[in-house]
């Protein structure tokens, strides 16, 4: 289908004259002996094309992000290492408003080339893979770009139509590895051939997530039964060094089939070296992973290999360091670091950048940077209340109402003249930007009046399309037991009690709005992060009404949501393809716009349709942005108080219950 560039031949060896700074050599190199050298590997991950050091949500610079500030290192910690490869792990296609103005103004015809490979060219990668969200804006889209890039990009378990009966049967997309022919110096100074070869995987859900791009066309293997696969064939062709580029999270120990984070039992897998990973926006080795089966957070190791991942956004390089030794002709890794580094630290409440940009990747993407800032400011409408997510996870919030008020505006319109029509319309929505992971100021935060694109884009990250499903109450309940689950069990009269369960991700938090209900923190939860039941009697979600009566189990409703959640993403229960009855050609952004233009002026003060059970002498305690602070007075459902500050820069807050 397409063709990919050929392999850059460009040198391996490092050396001082890539940095006018004093340089300190990693102890490999310092210490290889005259059968032994360094190999250093560099990733990136998750890039989300954020090639400037800027927020466009925000308008404003950002100093943890953007590959403009990882490139500035790429040459000193290159040269750090007698030898040295780059490798980016996917999600580098979609993330921020560049992305949706190259997918959705400018476009992407044969030929042209996108802003995110332009800049990465300019780094000269070794080898690159696919991750889910390169599938967001279609194929053709996706081969556009990645046709620009000047270094090869592999995927083993991505395949045309259907799957074969064996993996390497499979007719691919794009080549299962490559095996880089390039030389090594040794401790002595001697220079050595070495074949090194780089695997790419992507997650199988993709099917779920992309099934409007994909179903027909594509297909995904599972990720580990790809590798059993291709991984000896890679040895049998010659290769010293197999290093897997997994866009998979570092999940389970045990392997399951169709795994989302399979990075631990593919890392097990004999023949492969060392792995890099991604998916999950965070950094190994790092504090998350302590404790973690199968993975060794002090030596970098997964499933006892080395392993790296670097953060997102560019946020982090992630570094895997391995000495070889040359053993009758053929090289074998006999000693391992690694580190995740970053481009900037925390001192107090301030980000300090650590670097600087390199000028040549922000020149490769100024153009397309200028345009973006033009397409993001263009006004739609006016709001008039502020827009902001700061409490989105405690109390019903306007950034999640507006959602919800134009996913009913819209899917009422497309129904009303089908079988569903005279269905109640619900309508799903969770906060996208609500801290966590992203940080302190990680929160949608719109003042009242002017509504700018860049606005819309702020409240809903995602270019998901609108989907719609037919349910019943029961599965209604469900829904939001589910979603319950964000929260820890609080027993009543606990003091200062931790509130939310940081393990479960606020996209999955979903308010559904044409009911009112109240969430009983004293229960456990029904259902665990994954959609399994955990606690089949348990049951958080009270007085759940529709109309101002107790909801029917039996009664069907319409509920507006995402492809991503009607295609089971997330993991809900009773919730599937076979439950979608309208697949939008909108997405969900677009409907947000047309909405506010629709509107004019849009109110999208929060009905307060769902609150915390009562517990008498009980409080809990939740951190937020530390502008949350100014909205206090605004949360009507429940009283909100300052409890000081939190860590990395979040301010804390109390609930009495």
């Amino acid at each position: 289908m397409t063709a990919l560039h050929p392999i850059s031949r460009r040198t391996l060896i490092g050396g001082l004259a890539a940095t006018s700074a004093f340089v300190v050599l990693h102890p490999f190199s310092t210490r290889a002996a005259a059968n032994q050298a360094h190999l250093r590997i560099m990733e990136t991950t998750d890039l989300h094309v954020h090639v400037f050091p800027y927020d466009y949500y925000a308008d404003k610079p950002n100093d943890t992000l953007g590959l403009a500030r990882t490139a500035s290192i790429v040459d000193a910690i290159r040269a750090e290492a007698t030898n040295a490869v780059l490798v980016d792990n996917g999600d580098f296609l979609q993330g921020n408003p560049m992305g949706d103005y190259i997918a959705y103004k400018r476009g992407m015809k044969e030929g042209d080339m996108h802003p995110v490979i332009a800049a990465m060219n300019v780094l000269g990668y070794d080898c690159g893979t696919l991750g889910n969200h390169e599938f967001n804006y279609g194929l053709d889209f996706m081969f556009n770009v990645i046709n620009g890039a000047n270094f090869p990009i592999v995927c083993a378990n991505l395949t045309k139509g259907a799957m074969a009966a064996a993996p390497r049967q499979d007719e691919l997309f794009l080549k299962p590895y490559v095996i880089l022919d390039r030389k090594v110096k040794d401790g002595a100074g001697q220079e050595h051939p070495i074949r090194i070869g780089l695997i790419g995987f992507v997650p199988p859900q993709i099917m779920t997530w992309d099934a409007k791009n994909l179903e027909g066309k594509a297909n995904a293997r599972d990720i580990v039964k790809a590798a059993e696969a291709w991984v000896p064939q890679m040895r049998e062709e010659g290769a010293d060094i197999v290093i897997a580029l997994s866009h998979s999270g570092i999940g389970q120990q045990a392997y399951a089939e169709n795994l989302e984070n399979a990075s631990v039992p593919l890392a097990a897998i004999e023949g492969i070296d060392a792995i890099v990973t991604g998916h999950s926006h965070l950094d190994f080795p790092g504090p998350k992973f302590d404790g973690t089966p199968g993975v060794d957070n002090a030596k970098g190791l997964i499933s006892g290999k080395p392993g790296v991942m670097g953060g997102f956004w560019g946020s982090h390089l992630g570094l895997i360091d391995l000495l070889l030794e040359r053993d009758g002709g053929q090289w074998r890794v006999i000693g391992s670091t690694s580190e995740a580094r970053p481009i900037f630290r925390r001192e107090e409440k301030k980000v300090i950048a650590e670097v600087g940009d390199k000028p040549e990747v922000l020149a490769a993407a100024q153009k397309d940077h200028e345009a973006t800032l033009a397409y993001v400011r263009t006004p739609v409408g006016k709001t008039s209340a502020p827009l902001y997510s700061y409490f989105a996870l405690v109390a019903d919030d306007p950034s999640v109402q507006i959602v919800s008020q134009a996913q009913t505006w819209y899917i009422r319109e497309m129904l009303k003249e089908t079988e569903h029509s005279d269905l109640p319309v619900l309508s799903a929505a969770a906060p996208f930007k609500a801290g966590g992971r992203g940080g302190a100021e990680y929160y949608t935060d719109v003042p009242a009046g002017d509504i700018a694109i860049k606005n819309v884009a702020d409240l809903y990250l995602y270019p998901n399309t609108v989907q719609a499903v037919v349910i019943t109450g029961e599965e209604v309940r469900n829904w939001l037991e589910m979603s319950a689950g964000i929260f820890n069990r609080i027993a009543p009269g606990s003091v200062d009690a931790s509130l939310i369960n940081g393990d479960f991700p606020s996209y999955n938090f979903d308010v559904i709005d044409g009911v009112t209900y109240q969430i009983d923190l004293s229960q456990p939860a029904k259902y665990d992060k994954d959609g399994n039941v955990a606690n089949p009697e348990a049951s958080r979600i009270r007085d759940l009404k529709f109309d101002g009566r107790p909801i029917d189990p039996k009664q069907r409703f319409v509920v507006a949501t995402n492809n991503y959640r009607a295609g089971g993403g997330g993991n809900f229960p009773g919730i599937a393809g076979d439950k979608v009855v309208f697949v939008a050609p909108d997405t969900n952004r677009d409907v947000i716009v047309r909405y506010i233009v629709e509107q004019g002026t849009i109110n999208p003060s929060a009905d307060a349709n769902w609150t915390f059970a009562p517990q008498k002498d009980t409080s809990v305690l939740f951190d937020s942005g530390p502008r949350a602070r100014q909205f206090l007075a605004e949360v009507k459902a429940v009283k909100i108080e300052n409890a000081g500050d939190g860590s990395d820069g979040f301010a804390r807050f109390r609930i009495q219950l």
